[in-house]
């Protein structure tokens, strides 16, 4: 049975127990043995494929090249046998806080992985590189890899149903950082004290504004989870050398809360599970079909269906997208960001614009995660013209199912009004997406292994897919030599391609 935790702000005089604080309280679910169901295992299988797969389509990216040289230009630390990196051969490896670091950026560079919506907005499988690199240099096996990654699921999940980060700015990957921590904490089997003074650490150094995802966005969007994960590595190896972090963290009258989200009057209820409970959080999380932003992905679906149906997108004068508050403040009209409407705005900004993609899914019938934002696409006169008929606005019924806890009635999606030239119109709506649990195909074992298989065959070898789809499947069966053979290898010549960044290190 879940149980739900109050926090609130507390004054220093009031002296609140360690045994009673969120970060104590995270670190008890995390040193819980109980078993992982089979149905997670699934799951959690599910996602090791789906972050392969965007690694895969984004390891020449420069962002990925980048991190990469990063991290291979510290050695494996005296610790462990190190980490993998994805693209690189098996027996090249880093430290795991950078493997953490360079897989993280792959992993996030395309806005393509699964995602929970909630009070906050998150990208749980961020938590997997961190946890797998810390599994790899120490020799974990599948089995403990397993009960890793569904804490950190259900950690950053937890969070994510209860404290909301984007209302008073401050970026989601705050709560990514405390479960990232409490994952690696259960994966090696570390006592409550530990993985308490680990998540401490964590949460202060991951707590930034939320300007990366705003205006004209960079490419540090796809850098701020992985450098959660990093921060994570380093916390949990501080803390098990013995030092302690800010307390309380949350609680604290100049903590997170009181400073940083709802200040000194707030008080949230953090739903977790019982002891000996299971963490099931992963199985309410969902991926993306698309590569766009997560509340883009229905609004491209229902855009491909009217295009199939035929609309006369050169009639059109008018679109207006009805939905959420997140929606319309976040990708829509609402934010009043001019980059949204600008045929020369980044990629990671056009990814965060839904005029643009309902522009171009409407007349494409399709989104492509490379050709739906080359430039000369965004640059296409039609386009353009479409692109700038196209307004959100909020709509309560809406944004009152978008922050519904009823899984049958949350909905990411909304109603388009199309206005034509000849004056009549046209009115559809969809809920949620197509791939989403509750949508028109959601996904399955079998759509995540194409997905890998489309983004994986321009950039691995037939057999090297071949491998690690087996290898992957059997995750609960791995023995710890095979754990450090769970990535991905490029085909020949594909990284060596890319031209050497040069920085500091």
């Amino acid at each position: 049975m879940t149980v739900t935790h109050h926090v609130r702000v507390h004054r220093s005089d009031e002296d609140l127990p360690r045994e009673e604080q969120l970060a104590w309280r995270i670190a008890e679910v995390a040193a819980d043995p109980v078993a992982v169901e089979s149905e997670v295992v699934d799951m959690i299988i599910n996602r090791i494929i789906d972050n392969a797969s965007v690694a895969a389509a984004s390891l020449t990216r420069a962002p990925i090249v980048a991190a990469r040289d990063q991290a291979f230009s510290h050695p494996v630390s005296t610790g462990g046998a190190g980490a993998t990196v994805f693209g690189a051969a098996l027996e090249k490896r880093t430290s795991p806080e950078w493997a953490a670091w360079v897989n993280g950026v792959a992993v996030r560079e395309l806005d393509y992985h699964d995602t929970f919506l909630a009070a906050e907005y998150s990208h749980p499988g961020d938590n997997i590189p961190p946890i797998l690199a810390v599994a790899q240099h120490l020799g974990c096996d599948g089995r403990s890899l397993v009960r890793g990654i569904a804490t950190g699921y259900e950690v950053q999940v937890d969070l994510v149903k209860a404290i909301s980060l984007h209302k008073h700015k401050i970026d989601h990957v705050a709560h990514l950082g405390p479960s990232a921590a409490a994952g690696i904490g259960t994966l090696l089997g570390l006592p409550v004290e530990t993985i308490y003074q680990a998540i401490g650490q964590a949460l202060h150094t991951t707590t930034a504004t939320r300007q990366s995802r705003k205006g004209e966005i960079s490419t540090w969007k796809a850098h701020a989870p992985a450098f959660a994960g990093k921060m994570a590595v380093e916390a949990v190896d501080r803390a098990m050398r013995g030092q302690t972090s800010p307390s309380p963290i949350y609680e604290g009258e100049d903590g997170v809360i009181a400073w940083m989200l709802d200040g000194k009057d707030a008080s949230y209820d953090v739903p977790l599970p019982a002891v000996g409970e299971a963490k099931r959080a992963i199985l309410d999380t969902y991926t993306k079909e698309h590569s766009a932003e997560y509340q883009a992905q229905a609004w491209i679906d229902l855009a491909r269906k009217l295009h199939g149906q035929g609309i006369d997108v050169a009639a059109i004068e008018s679109v207006v997208l009805h939905t959420s508050h997140h929606t319309h403040y976040v990708i829509g009209s609402g934010a009043n960001d001019p980059q949204k409407y600008d045929p020369a705005a980044s990629r990671e900004t056009l990814d965060h614009s839904i005029p643009y993609i309902f522009a171009v899914a409407l007349q494409d019938g399709a989104w492509h995660h490379v050709d739906s934002y080359l430039p000369a696409r965004a640059a296409r006169a039609d386009t353009v013209e479409l692109w700038q008929k196209i307004i959100t606005a909020e709509d309560a019924e809406w944004t009152r199912r978008y922050h519904s806890i009823d899984p049958a009635e949350k909905a990411f999606g909304g109603r388009v009004e199309i206005a034509f030239a000849d004056g009549s119109t046209l009115v559809d709506e969809i809920a949620v997406a197509d791939a989403h649990p509750l949508g028109a195909r959601p996904f399955a074992r079998a759509d995540y292994i194409a997905k890998f298989r489309l983004l994986a065959s321009p950039v691995l070898e037939d057999a090297e897919i071949e491998r690690f789809l087996a290898l992957v499947q059997r995750l609960p069966e791995l023995t710890a030599a095979e754990v450090q053979e769970l990535s991905i290898i490029a085909r020949p010549g594909i990284l060596s391609a890319e031209p050497t960044t040069k920085g500091l290190f």
